[in-house]
């Protein structure tokens, strides 16, 4: 993820000597998920394109390098929440392209290349009320085409070797994955001009395109894609309506003696999340809904306090894990949306160019799929399929609206 320091001046002598200016069809700001998927798909479409990828520091440096590796299918919500919220055929149609997104991964790319497993996953209710809601899903899941078995509290404890759980939705399509080595696999197999440590400073309507100035160069394109996610107000306020940056926070055990945890859990309606690596490292992250004033903002730190409840949820749920120290502590800045969807949408005053933010803490699950929509949009704009999932137009009150997606 490509993100713009709050320090965005440079004295005369910061700035020394500058590389030369260069010039593309299509600059892509933003080396995460969706920016290198942009990349690769725009070059897959069109092979004599001109692709610029700019990176303020290192592909996946931001919260696509900082995730727990989970590829699921859907939402951040469970299926019956999104008919709910969104309507039936929308809740349909955005399942459906978290699915292709799954299946253009492991078809598309290399999987072992980024350690990809397709384990299953299993979508765990933390309360009585969420199990009645996962159980309610599995009918209207397959009814919509999407397999998936509803299972038991104590079948599910087993499953997980866990305890204190209760019932789970399992979806066989989701997996797991190295989320840093596949955002590098897609950027390589991409083609494309890679500038990292490019961070993006100002961007404006030029005399033949647009002109991006970075601390180290400007960069001239005719069209361009800001795939910056939560960073995307730093560099353009104006859009601070569509996303507002949420810190998530998530710690990694020693390796375990045995695995015994084969496939991923989402769990609390996703405020805690699990999985063990095939080395036996146990990752687990969440808990921001204790803590939802104090994770606001782009610092990126940990907390004492939520470590703690990380841990305590831990070893509550899986007392195998009580005896590991913690190997390291970590935290990413995700983009929250107004109603948990990403947003897409014309860079203002820029025609032909676009800005995909607001991936809810999901940017895996649509990532590469995304990043074929934003290459289609380059080339069609609206007209782009499934483009109506998630423009941005569909905000009418966003200073009121907001404020939903991160009190949920």
């Amino acid at each position: 993820m490509s993100k713009s320091s709050p320090l965005t001046t440079q004295s005369i002598w910061q700035r020394g000597e500058r590389d030369g200016d260069l010039s593309c069809d299509v600059a892509v700001v933003g080396g995460g998920i969706v920016g290198a998927s942009t990349a690769y798909w725009l070059k897959r479409g069109a092979p004599d394109m001109d692709v610029i990828l700019l990176e303020a520091d290192e592909p996946a440096s931001g919260a696509s390098g900082r995730n727990a590796g989970f590829l699921l299918q859907g939402t951040s919500a469970d299926y019956m929440s999104d008919i709910q919220t969104h309507g039936s055929d929308r809740a349909r149609r955005l399942w459906h392209f978290s699915q292709e997104n799954r299946d253009l991964i492991a078809g598309e790319l290399s999987p072992r290349a980024f350690e990809f497993e397709a384990s299953g996953s299993l979508t765990v209710a933390g309360t009585a009320e969420e199990d009645e809601r996962l159980r309610r899903c599995v009918s209207k899941m397959r009814a919509d085409g999407f397999p998936a078995a509803y299972i038991s509290a104590a079948e599910t404890n087993r499953r997980l070797v866990g305890r204190g759980f209760h019932g789970s939705l399992y979806v066989a399509s989701g997996a797991m994955l190295n989320p840093v080595r596949l955002v590098n696999h897609i950027v390589e197999k991409s083609g494309a001009r890679l500038l990292s440590h490019h961070p993006v400073l100002a961007i404006a309507d030029g005399a033949e395109g647009v002109d991006l100035e970075t601390t180290k160069r400007r960069v001239r394109a005719r069209q361009v894609v800001l795939a910056l996610n939560a960073y995307l107000p730093l560099l353009l306020p104006a859009l601070s309506p569509y996303v507002q940056p949420i810190r998530a926070q998530m710690l990694a055990t020693e390796p375990a003696s045995s695995r015994w945890l084969q496939l991923p859990a989402y769990s609390h309606e996703g405020f805690y999340y699990v999985r063990q690596r095939a080395d036996g490292v146990v990752l687990v992250g969440g808990a921001r809904h204790l803590h939802m004033l104090e994770e606001r903002g782009y610092a990126d730190q940990t907390t004492p306090a939520l470590q703690a409840d990380l841990e305590k949820f831990l070893h509550q749920h899986f007392p195998q894990t009580r005896g590991l120290a913690v190997a390291r502590r970590w935290s990413g800045v995700m983009g929250f949306s107004p109603d948990g969807l990403p947003v897409v949408g014309e860079v203002p005053h820029l025609s032909g160019s676009y800005f995909a933010t607001g991936f809810t803490g999901h940017g895996m699950g649509y990532g590469f799929r995304f990043g074929r929509l934003l290459a289609e949009m380059i080339r069609r704009g609206r007209r782009a399929t499934d483009a109506d999932l998630f423009l941005a137009d569909r905000f009418s009150d966003l200073p009121r609206s907001s404020l939903r997606a991160v009190s949920r």
